[in-house]
């Protein structure tokens, strides 16, 4: 609907069509935002449980700085009707196995994680979002915040809260 009021009336909206969204305030929980809760889980000595597909889907993960800088450019420019996938892109993309090593390496905890071989409801073994309609269209923005920063902070925040 946004996109049809903005196509039809000319009116300036946008539809941000976000993959995995995070930073160091996010509250991930066991099935929503599984880089904060992963890290969560680790900063905590707590296991995580692992749903499917041998651990290897695969998520891209946008930081919240740069998703808010995103929101900024738009702003800026506003264009009518747009719809743009948003999202950390080939730039800051893993696995939850690259996930799990990477958040023991950087909390310095050994994660321990078990394995459920049924796979969450709806889920999907793959996504890496195409930002290239945004940049196109907004070329002053970039990605800045990789997948070892975005968990740096995520960790630091994580050791703050406990």
């Amino acid at each position: 609907m946004v996109r049809e009021y903005g196509r039809y009336f000319g009116m300036r909206t946008v539809c941000f069509r976000g993959g995995c969204l995070t930073g160091p305030s996010h509250s991930g929980t066991q099935l929503h935002g599984f880089l904060a809760y992963l890290m969560h889980c680790a900063v905590a000595g707590e296991p995580y449980e692992v749903f499917g597909y041998r651990a290897k889907q695969v998520r891209d993960n946008i930081h919240s700085y740069d998703l808010v800088r995103a929101f900024d450019e738009f702003r800026k420019a506003p264009r009518a009707g747009e719809v743009y996938n948003i999202g950390g892109a080939r730039f800051s993309n893993c696995s939850i196995l690259e996930a799990i090593r990477l958040c023991s390496e950087i909390s310095g905890n050994d994660l321990q994680y078990r394995y459920n071989d049924t796979n969450r409801t709806g889920d999907h073994v793959w996504w890496i979002s195409d930002v290239s309609k945004f940049q196109a269209h907004y070329p002053g923005w970039r990605l800045t915040r990789d997948l070892r920063t975005t968990l740096e902070e995520i960790c630091e925040a994580q050791r703050a809260r406990l």
